[in-house]
């Protein structure tokens, strides 16, 4: 579980490959707390996962497969409308997604449901935020390939392996909040510094053993913070790449109880 913006770790959950994701993705409902939204893929859209985190106060914003049709309760002026998905009440969006990048144009159908039901806050404003989403992937990316290299993490017990894994998070969470310490403090988006900086930095003062005592004066930016923005990239629009969306009607049937019908399960 990754903060949105800072990508800072909230929570992790690992194990054997013999569970899934979905799995080990019921752990990390221990760390939301009322005034989180969580913004999640369609493969976690169950229900009882989405049950699960509702409970904890919590607003969720998840992408549900295309071939699901949650039923229509009530309609909404902006073409969303008002579902359940078992006891919880959800606001559906269906859309179409136009994206255009370097390597072409592509538009996709992106089916979202949300706790969020309040009809002031449009439709086209939960299509934006659900992009954010994909700031986990770029965390994962990191841990891979930047720490990485590609590299896989070897022991000769599973508990040597848990410890390495550990490890590794709290690498990239000390990087993390080295970025987030010296954007924030200079009011830059945490987006518009380079991870890759951030650790050969790292590694550069690690190696000299540089400043390793220091005095008693906390410094947030530091040497890391200094290298990141010396080099910060500049102002992006994500409109660039997400160039157009359009909201749809539902096609579910009309119709549901408190029970959630078996089409929205």
């Amino acid at each position: 579980m990754v903060a949105c913006g800072t990508r800072t770790v909230v929570d992790a959950a690992f194990g054997p490959t013999a569970s899934g994701e979905t799995v080990y993705a019921a752990e990390l409902v221990r760390s939301l707390r009322a005034g989180m939204i969580l913004l999640a893929d369609r493969n976690f859209a169950s229900q009882k996962l989405l049950t699960a985190v509702a409970a904890t106060g919590v607003d969720l914003l998840v992408r549900v497969k295309n071939g699901r049709r949650p039923p229509v309760c009530r309609r909404l002026r902006d073409g969303s409308w008002i579902s359940r998905i078992g006891p919880v009440e959800v606001r559906v969006v269906r859309c179409e997604i136009t994206i255009v990048t370097t390597a072409g144009r592509r538009t996709g159908v992106y089916q979202l449901v949300t706790s969020v039901t309040d009809p002031g806050i449009p439709a086209a404003d939960l299509i934006r935020l659900y992009h954010d989403r994909w700031d986990v992937e770029t965390a994962y990316l990191e841990l891979k390939a930047t720490i990485l290299g590609g590299r896989v993490l070897r022991a000769k017990t599973p508990t040597g392996v848990e410890q390495k894994g550990y490890a590794l998070l709290c690498a990239y969470q000390a990087l993390r909040l080295a970025i987030a310490d010296a954007t924030l403090a200079t009011d830059l988006d945490p987006d518009r510094a380079s991870f890759t900086i951030a650790l050969e930095t790292a590694r550069d003062q690690l190696a000299k053993a540089a400043d390793v005592i220091t005095d008693s004066v906390i410094d947030l930016v530091g040497k890391i913070g200094r290298a990141v923005l010396a080099r910060c990239r500049p102002p992006s629009s994500r409109a660039s790449t997400q160039s157009g969306y359009r909201v749809t009607r539902g096609t579910g049937r009309s119709g549901c109880d408190a029970r959630g019908p078996g089409g929205a399960r």
